[in-house]
């Protein structure tokens, strides 16, 4: 391998062969799904059973972390903030959120969500089937959420429509 292709393979960050790598090279890292922990999301933050695997949380200078979460029918988070956003991205089934004053809204598999920093909101499963999403958020001060008050019954069901679909566009006064 000449010299130039391997400094431009470490200068991205690619591991190269031992023999030609550098010493205090930059490095990927991976971590392989079997080597990923699994812990049951603890009942102070969730209503229902929720588990969270191969959390996550970069050191400085970034301040990026984050899970995959799933969500067993009627799961949810309690309401908390973020300090400077978060993102999920739906990787299975259908779920609810709502931003605290407004409406409850649905997404799927697929969709990619944004909350704005510091507003209270809930996420979760919806009664009819587990929900999985990749959460991606960053620290502020060593923390990337701030934990409140659970969802109550009401307020997670609040909004469903007669066909129990939970859409707000079907809801009805």
């Amino acid at each position: 391998m000449s010299r130039r292709l391997v400094a431009a393979a470490a200068a991205v960050g690619f591991v190269v062969h031992p023999a030609h790598a550098q010493e205090g090279a930059p490095r990927m890292e991976i971590t392989r799904k079997a080597d990923l922990k699994a812990v049951e999301g603890p009942a102070e933050y969730f209503t229902g059973r929720v588990t969270i695997t191969g959390q996550f949380q970069r050191e400085a200078p970034s301040r990026v972390g984050g899970a995959i979460v799933r969500f067993e029918p009627g799961a949810r988070t309690a309401w908390h903030t973020h300090p400077l956003g978060q993102t999920l991205i739906v990787t299975e089934g259908v779920g609810w959120t709502q931003i605290e004053g407004g409406p409850r809204l649905e997404f799927q598999a697929g969709d990619m969500m944004w909350c704005p920093p510091e507003h209270k909101h809930w996420h979760g499963a919806t009664t009819h089937g587990p929900m999985t999403h990749i959460a991606i958020q960053e620290s502020l001060n060593g923390s990337p959420v701030t934990w409140m008050e659970h969802v109550t019954d009401e307020q997670y069901l609040g909004g469903l429509s007669p066909t129990g679909n939970g859409r707000q566009d079907d809801a009805r006064p």
